[in-house]
């Protein structure tokens, strides 16, 4: 009897506990509508779509959500998918779009994605992502060559979108005549361009513009167009090809309140018409095929020192000037970057002449970042150590070095390096793992240092092997 009693009495806290394991599990079920439409909105429209089916509590929670993530699925037959994005768009019953996302990739007529659109206009949507191919066809040089989509007129009466997306095969039309009141950032992405010069018709339409990003792939051979913001704060360019010619353009820059600048690929010409007093930081990453260099001869040391001499205000820069297409020197003076405090420099064989050159303008530099992107090779376009006091920054505090292989012309670096900084509290050297630790580690210990206080590191970096 006590033994029944004791089995008894365990089931009916085993009960207990599940029916407390249920109730804490649907826990958010519990939580406020406003709650429950923030979680929902981070999650793509077809698993909002999903939870409808946990109980009658979340069947109508989806269609309050003041976001939308369509995204066909190449596996279905694009008129059924199509008549689902139908039918979800007249379930959805929220007043406002805070954001409407959009990815196609399927053959789709034009009607029924400008449909799409005007609904998210409709409901005053804040966010408008827009990323369509109609069909996934290239070229040889990466070049979608499938049919283009044209962006609904309606688009460019918007008032209340803020951020605008565009990627893919897209053709930008802007008419002659129209106002973003409220377009803060603007993305566009290896999208397509009409005979006319489109971006800047589209950003002289943007009265607030704060954030702007053009990414270029395989552009024509001549593309020239001018950016001409006084609100703006962040650019980024990106100009890549793949064909056998180097690409020509012409990019001229009036912002005058730039905070934020990026650029990466083929440099040709940039121009800035005022001087950037108020960047923070920049980025430049260059690149360009080999045949560029070989067959064209076209060698980037004038043009790189051009652009470092119109950032020479930013606080923070990041660069790599190239492989094979730095070898031309040229000239940084008479610049100074008396904000810089931290530099991150990608060396390679040709381009070790542009940090030296960087290091003797920047006497507030605090923090120096070397990433090498090389292995031991023969030839480098190097420069002997300027040997004149006060050549690098007496407020040098940490100095990184990725890659260090002992190499000669590395060894005399890091010895120049802890021969005149003399605030110098860190030395990191990631070496890879076929050298070793110890032996390095005991090498820089016995070059003479200017600080009494340097603690250096060897650290191992399998991933350089």
């Amino acid at each position: 009897m006590g033994e029944s009693s004791a089995q008894s009495m365990s089931k009916c806290t085993e009960l207990t506990l599940n029916r407390n394991a249920v109730i804490d599990t649907d826990r958010i079920s519990n939580l406020p509508d406003s709650l429950l439409y923030h979680i929902l909105s981070f999650l793509p429209t077809k698993e909002a779509f999903a939870t409808a089916i946990l109980s009658n509590r979340w069947k109508p929670l989806w269609t309050l959500v003041p976001t939308l993530d369509i995204k066909d699925n190449c596996c279905k037959k694009p008129i059924s998918f199509t008549y689902i994005v139908y039918r979800v768009l007249a379930l959805h019953i929220a007043p406002s779009l805070r954001s409407f996302r959009l990815t196609w990739y399927s053959p789709c007529d034009s009607f029924h994605l400008d449909t799409w659109i005007h609904f998210a206009l409709a409901r005053n949507v804040q966010q408008l992502h827009l990323e369509i191919y109609l069909d996934g066809r290239q070229d040889d040089s990466h070049v979608y060559v499938g049919k283009f989509f044209w962006l609904p007129r309606s688009l460019f009466t918007c008032k209340t979108v803020v951020v605008l997306e565009l990627s893919g095969g897209i053709v930008l039309n802007p008419p002659p005549s129209f106002q973003f009141a409220s377009l803060k950032i603007l993305r566009l992405s290896k999208i397509s361009y009409g005979p006319t010069n489109n971006i800047s018709t589209l950003i002289s339409g943007c009265p607030v513009l704060e954030d702007l990003s053009v990414v270029r792939e395989c552009m024509d051979n001549v593309f020239s167009f001018k950016i001409n913001v006084h609100t703006l704060k962040r650019l980024h360019i990106e100009f890549k090809s793949y064909k056998p010619e180097p690409p020509d353009y012409n990019l001229e820059i009036h912002t005058p309140a730039l905070e934020y600048f990026r650029f990466s690929g083929h440099l040709r010409n940039i121009v800035f018409h005022e001087k950037l007093a108020h960047l923070i930081e920049a980025r430049v990453d260059i690149y360009a095929l080999e045949d560029w260099t070989r067959v064209y001869e076209i060698y980037y040391g004038d043009r790189i020192f051009k652009l470092l001499r119109a950032l020479n205000n930013a606080k923070f820069l990041s660069l790599f000037s190239g492989d094979k297409e730095c070898i031309a020197f040229g000239s940084i003076y008479p610049s100074m970057f008396q904000n810089l405090v931290r530099l991150n420099f990608k060396v390679t064989p040709s381009n070790w002449h542009v940090l030296l050159a960087l290091l003797l303008v920047a006497p507030n530099l605090e923090v120096l970042v070397v990433n090498k992107d090389y292995d031991n090779e023969n030839r480098f376009c190097w420069m002997e150590l300027p040997d004149a006091p006060g050549c690098l920054s007496s407020c040098l505090r940490t100095f990184n070095f990725d890659g260090f292989e002992e190499l000669e012309h590395e060894v005399k670096f890091v010895m120049y390096i802890l021969k005149k900084a003399r605030a110098l509290n860190t030395m990191t050297i990631k070496i890879p793992a076929k050298l070793s630790k110890e032996g390095v580690f005991e090498t820089l210990s016995m070059f003479p240092r200017l600080s009494t206080t340097c603690l250096i590191t060897v650290e191992k970096d399998n991933s350089l092997e």
